[in-house]
């Protein structure tokens, strides 16, 4: 079993927590393996009324990464539901993944499904899912995408499990 780490990098409000919870339910379910996830929501204290700002997930980000490390020496891989808007970011991200397999997977979905989502689940601050949009990083380069649009997150999951295993 090779563990690795699988990174579900996408705006605010784009599907990525829930599309992290039917992975891992396929994995488990498929392979028989136990993948952990690692969320930025479980970091993140910023009250709803505030914006979110790079140097807020900058400053969470090496802790997420330290969690991260921690759950690969019991789990067989980890998945990661990020926001990253930064090359800094991405870059401290990318350095504590060594020497694991990282796979990156953008999450994606239109700007106005996005603030429809936002002001559903509320609790977030207004505009946060149209920022994180616009500032998303990388830009490209990524292993895969799904369009959380288009499928529900059990199809998003089979696509990305199909495609990773």
């Amino acid at each position: 079993m090779n563990k690795q780490i699988i990174l579900l990098n996408g705006p605010s409000s784009s599907g990525k927590s829930s599309l992290a919870r039917a992975l891992r339910a396929l994995i488990e379910e498929r392979r028989k393996e136990h993948y952990e996830i690692v969320s930025i929501d479980d970091f993140m204290r910023v009250p709803k009324d505030e914006t979110i700002y790079e140097d807020d997930v900058f400053e969470i980000s090496g802790a997420m990464c330290e969690s991260m490390r921690e759950a690969l020496k019991s789990a067989s891989g980890v998945i990661v539901d990020h926001v990253i808007t930064s090359e800094r970011i991405f870059t401290q991200f990318t350095a504590s993944c060594a020497p694991f397999p990282l796979r990156l997977v953008r999450v994606s979905c239109p700007l106005e499904l996005l603030r429809i989502r936002e002001k559903e689940r509320g609790d977030r601050h207004p505009g946060s899912a149209e920022a994180s949009l616009n500032y998303l990083y990388p830009g490209e380069g990524y292993d895969l995408t799904v369009e959380t649009q288009f499928m529900t997150a059990r199809e998003c999951a089979e696509f990305l499990f199909k495609a990773l295993f």
